[in-house]
């Protein structure tokens, strides 16, 4: 093969995305999936198809997954690379309403432009194996798992307070509403009781924590998760309300230790126990406030800084430690969403109930003292430190620590309280009242409730609906189409109604992984064997952002069908890695900033390879990097070079020995940066090794190049693919076990420079043969004249020698 003289990115780019796709390189075929050998599922969070198609920070992290599962393949694993489309949701439904577009024409177009730009990439991708979420013959098996849960008692219908934007018209989860306003329009957010479908993943919660332990994720995430799933071991304590026989009040606490300075009970507004205990006296103004804190989001509600309001219930019950009547309030602060909706206010050693207090001139009773506080009483802001209990009856002088298993048993032998471990994860809301969804496979009959759509009825379609605006009703759109809604129940055959209530996009994204392998299968929504074979998922790469919800509802989800019997392993992803974001010239990237960049441009004129290796280059990937519009040169310069170097290398397995040295450390760098994910410093790796390849003007061999190019493949497949067709291979550099290895014997510095110190003080540096002995480095330090200068005249008491480093002298 003769090569060009000059490097040509769009020919050589056209060329090998025609050859992949003629040959079904990246295509795993029937009997790979059956019987794959050294199966490698890399996978990359599939990408949600907007109008505005994928930008610089999206092909920062597709490239970052891609240049993953070419190392793998390189290293001889088989590797499945799917990709597809999480194309339901409101943003596409809210555009297409701005546009006047319908979903269903405006996502296949999306989806065009979003494989347009993948392909031209150059990912890895099996595009035999894709899957679109707005397809039937995905949604329906995103239904059928719904009825799983549904059968197991998972899946229920019941009301809850929620947020409200009433302008998107649909619920928000907590992480959609900032400053009390939507994320996505700015309306002011408010909070309705609605009844909607949820999925029990507080059942759950214990295993979801315990799980983290064990799965190779960052440390981050997993905390991220372990926070958000907020275990909390504590009590559950009774207040008996007074003048209600055999009634009492219950609370989750973490604190039973401070009981005896509980003076008053605060229930959350929306707690159903608050109709029962409002007076007549008080009934008015117990009814507007609850109007006032519906209006409230739940993020506000639990802000520390907001000013503290309540009311009065005109109730009391009785502190079962101190058998003291106390008052019983409501107050926006405390929550339905942990807990039993109810607290025991410690005004004397929690901040919101010392505001609280203040506010509403309740008594503050100090029940922990410590030395370091001035007087036991008079408090100016709550005390939340270490001390011992005072005021507290039996208890006084106890420790706190100690005593909370001590009070906790108290209780328990009077039947006032046991220990009980709570959590803050709350169940998932999977109802949406909007259009762009799959419709939830639920009948309601009056004679027989809920009732499950035969799974040989599956999908229960979404029709086309040309008004699918949404409307202040909080009704979805689909009720308004008494054709599609009006059907027969399948239990009793009365007449009955569909659920019109859509699924939650989190939903279709929590299975697609599974999927994958599977997608030619009509007949079931993953096949055993296969996907014994190739789950769990061996590396997922993703954003931060979805570092909680996403991942977490995988993973129940997972863990459900485990349990259900349909799969054999409960954590979906081996390794989790969370990419960084990219910023340009030191600013994050958004529309409103004009600084967004599409790489259609990019490519045109540098090439996708270059583009690639730029992206991956401007920093590890967890940590993301600065976009400079003059940085591509330095990887197109380097591309260039390695281009004109292969063009140039004449035949022959000889290496020179310096440049053999440089070889084997340059292997031994990337071969151990890329699993870290330090791209950056594996390309810097490599362009020193190409510099030192072509320092001195002399003939190279090709045995001193084809490991470089092998190893830049990763980067730039495409260049890749050309120089080793050059180099008189036939097959694909992907299609065989080809990472090159290192002798570790060679990646030692034959002469090595090692720092001389005093007293810890940098006085010179010697230079010497590797592995040299104490008292050889000693020889040489004594030599150097500003050694020698500060030892003359001092005893040496100890020196410190590690080798190959450092010699330190301590006079």
């Amino acid at each position: 093969m003769k090569m060009q003289d000059r490097y040509d990115p769009a020919k050589v780019e056209a060329k090998w995305a025609s050859n992949w796709k003629m040959r079904k390189t990246n295509v795993r075929s029937e009997k790979e999936l059956r019987s794959p050998k050294r199966p490698y599922f890399n996978l990359m969070m599939f990408p949600y198809p907007s109008a505005e198609g994928l930008h610089v920070g999206n092909m920062y992290a597709f490239t970052g997954s891609d240049v993953y599962g070419r190392y793998q393949q390189l290293l001889g694993h088989t590797v499945f690379e799917p990709i597809g489309f999480d194309a339901f949701g409101i943003h596409s439904e809210n555009f297409a309403l701005k546009q006047g577009l319908h979903p269903m024409d405006l996502i296949p177009k999306n989806i065009e432009n979003f494989t347009r730009q993948l392909n031209a990439i150059g990912g890895m991708y099996d595009w035999n194996h894709t899957v679109d979420t707005t397809d039937p013959r995905y949604y329906k098996w995103t239904q059928w798992i719904f009825l799983q849960l549904f059968k197991a008692g998972l899946a229920e219908r019941k009301e809850a307070p929620v947020n409200w934007c009433p302008s998107c018209m649909t619920v928000l989860a907590n992480e959609q509403v900032i400053q009390n306003l939507c994320e996505r329009c700015d309306s002011a957010v408010e909070q309705r009781l609605i009844a909607q479908w949820f999925f029990r993943i507080t059942d759950y919660a214990p295993r979801l924590l315990e799980n983290l332990s064990q799965i190779d994720w960052s440390e981050t995430t997993k905390k991220a998760q372990s926070n958000w799933i907020g275990k909390s071991e504590g009590t559950i304590i009774r207040f008996p309300i007074i003048n209600k026989k055999n009634n009492s009040l219950e609370v989750f606490t973490t604190r039973p230790d401070t009981i005896f300075g509980a003076t008053f009970i605060v229930l959350a507004p929306e707690n159903p126990l608050v109709d029962t205990l409002i007076t007549p006296e008080q009934k008015k103004e117990v009814e507007q406030y609850q109007e006032r804190s519906r209006n409230m989001d739940l993020v506000s509600r639990q802000k520390q800084t907001k000013d503290k309001t309540g009311i009065f219930t005109g109730s009391y019950c009785t502190n079962p430690a101190t058998e003291e009547e106390i008052p019983i309030w409501i107050a926006d602060y405390v929550l339905m969403g942990y807990g039993t909706g109810a607290i025991m206010a410690v005004p004397a050693h929690d901040q919101r109930d010392f505001e609280f207090a203040k506010q509403m001139d309740l008594e503050i009773r100090q029940v922990i003292y410590n030395d370091d506080l001035s007087i036991p009483d008079g408090l100016t802001e709550a005390y939340t430190g270490d001390g011992i209990l005072i005021n507290s009856g039996p208890f006084n002088g106890s420790d706190i620590h100690l005593s909370k298993r001590k009070i906790t048993e108290w209780l328990a032998e009077r039947k006032l309280g046991e220990a009980k471990i709570n959590y803050r994860l709350r169940d998932w809301c999977i109802s949406r009242q909007r259009y762009w969804g799959p419709p939830i496979p639920i009948i309601n009959c009056e004679s027989c409730g809920c009732v499950a759509v035969p799974e040989t009825d599956l999908p229960v379609e979404l029709p086309r609906v040309d008004r699918f605006k949404p409307d202040a009703s909080g009704i979805s759109p689909l009720a308004r189409i008494s054709d599609w809604y009006e059907t027969e129940c399948p239990s009793c055959g009365e007449k009955a109604q569909r659920e019109t209530d859509v699924s939650d996009t989190f939903l279709d994204s929590s299975w697609y992984f599974l999927r994958y392998p599977s997608v030619g299968d009509q007949d079931n929504p993953f096949e055993k064997e296969i996907t014994n074979n190739w789950l769990p998922v061996d590396s997922y790469i993703g954003g931060n952002e979805h570092a909680v919800l996403h991942l977490l509802y995988a993973r129940f989800i997972t863990m459900v069908l485990k349990d259900l019997g349909h799969i054999d392993f409960e954590e979906p992803f081996t390794k989790f890695r969370a990419h960084g974001l990219i910023t340009r010239n030191g600013a994050k990237m958004s529309k409103s900033r004009g600084n967004v960049i599409t790489p259609d441009a990019i490519i045109a004129k540098y090439g996708a390879d270059t583009f690639r290796t730029y992206l991956m280059f401007m920093g590890p990937l967890e940590e993301g990097g600065d976009y400079r519009d003059d940085g591509i040169q330095g990887p197109f310069g380097f591309l260039n070079r390695l281009w004109e170097t292969v063009a140039s290398a004449q035949k022959g397995e000889d290496l020179n020995p310096t440049v053999e040295e440089k070889l084997h450390k340059t292997i031994k760098k990337v071969t151990q940066q890329i699993p870290e994910l330090s791209y950056n410093t594996a390309i810097a790796a490599m362009m020193e090794y190409l510099n030192t390849l072509r320092a001195g003007g002399r003939a190279i061999s090709t045995a001193e190049v084809e490991p470089l190019v092998i190893m830049v493949a990763p980067f730039a497949p495409h260049l890749a693919e050309e120089l080793w067709e050059y180099l008189g291979h036939n097959e694909s550099i992907f299609s065989g076990q080809n990472w090159p290895t290192f002798d570790e014997n060679k990646t030692i510095d034959s002469v090595i420079k090692i720092a001389v110190q005093i007293n810890g003080k940098l006085r010179g540096t010697i230079v010497g043969p590797s592995n040299m002995t104490q008292a050889d480095a000693e020889q040489l330090a004594f030599q150097e004249e500003n050694v020698e200068r500060h030892l003359e005249g001092n005893s040496i008491k100890r020196v410190i020698f590690i080798p190959d480093k450092l010699l330190n002298f301590v006079i």
